[in-house]
């Protein structure tokens, strides 16, 4: 019975209908728990999406623990490590914010609007696309790391100069304008990003310069990762389009001949 249930639950069980439409509920119910979260005011009827849908989250992730020696395949000790696993604890934390509509006492956890966006989470498991992203982030994780430091090593050398090169007063408006390093480290950011949204702009001429090589260097830095990203993409997209043609040959009868 246990076996059948995690066949169930689990994603890509071809094969199986009812294994397809639990992953077609588990999705609409994830979409139906942050339609509440695109509107401000509380409805009546928010009240009672939230508490079908984290019941229905609790029944998932009651299951899940249930079944977890077959996922985990370490014996009874998968009872024991999985509430401390990744899914297991975004699961948990999907659910602690609607717990205040099944008893008071749970109020305390209700965070609330920022922690149930944790339930976005919940789609990376019914998705084989963003899976394959995740991986290729895994794979390229010490490229993308180097490409981080470097990054926030450039934010923070040019913050550095543009908080001791600028005046914090405004000399033309009176406005203050870097008044503290950490306006410094947001221009050099959105400067970096080459987004600038111009709420804090250089009024020296070094500052300027400053601004310019930001922007440049900014256009290098955030390829960098881009293009590794895409080429990895590919190659994972290539690799488990080989994997699957292998698998569906062996499970051909009429492949041997």
């Amino acid at each position: 019975m246990r076996k059948k249930i995690y066949e169930i639950i689990e994603l890509n069980q071809k094969g199986i209908s009812v294994s397809l439409l639990y992953d077609i509920l588990m999705l609409i119910t994830i979409s139906a728990s942050i339609f509440p979260l695109m509107f401000m005011e509380e409805k009546p009827a928010f009240h009672t999406i939230e508490w079908i849908t984290v019941s229905i989250f609790i029944f998932d992730y009651l299951m899940r623990w249930l079944t977890a020696d077959y996922r985990m395949g370490k014996g009874k000790w998968s009872f024991v490590l999985y509430p401390f696993t990744a899914w297991a604890i975004i699961d948990l934390l999907s659910i602690l914010p609607g717990l205040s509509l099944i008893g008071k006492g749970f109020k305390i956890f209700r965070v609330t609007r920022l922690l149930r966006i944790l339930r976005l989470f919940k789609f990376i498991r019914y998705s084989g696309r963003i899976q394959v992203l995740v991986s290729v982030i895994r794979k390229e994780r010490n490229v993308l790391l180097s490409v981080l430091v470097i990054a926030m090593f450039y934010v923070f050398l040019t913050a550095l100069i543009m908080f001791n090169a600028e005046p914090h007063i405004n000399p033309e408006t009176g406005a203050a304008t870097f008044d503290s390093f950490f306006d410094a480290l947001y221009w050099a950011t959105v400067t970096l990003t080459t987004v600038g949204y111009g709420d804090l702009c250089p009024v020296t001429d070094l500052g300027r310069c400053v601004s310019m090589l930001s922007s440049l260097f900014g256009v290098a830095i955030i390829a960098l990762p881009s293009g590794v990203i895409t080429a990895s993409y590919m190659d994972e997209l290539r690799e488990r389009k080989i994997k699957r043609a292998e698998e569906e040959g062996k499970n051909d009868p009429e492949s041997g001949e």
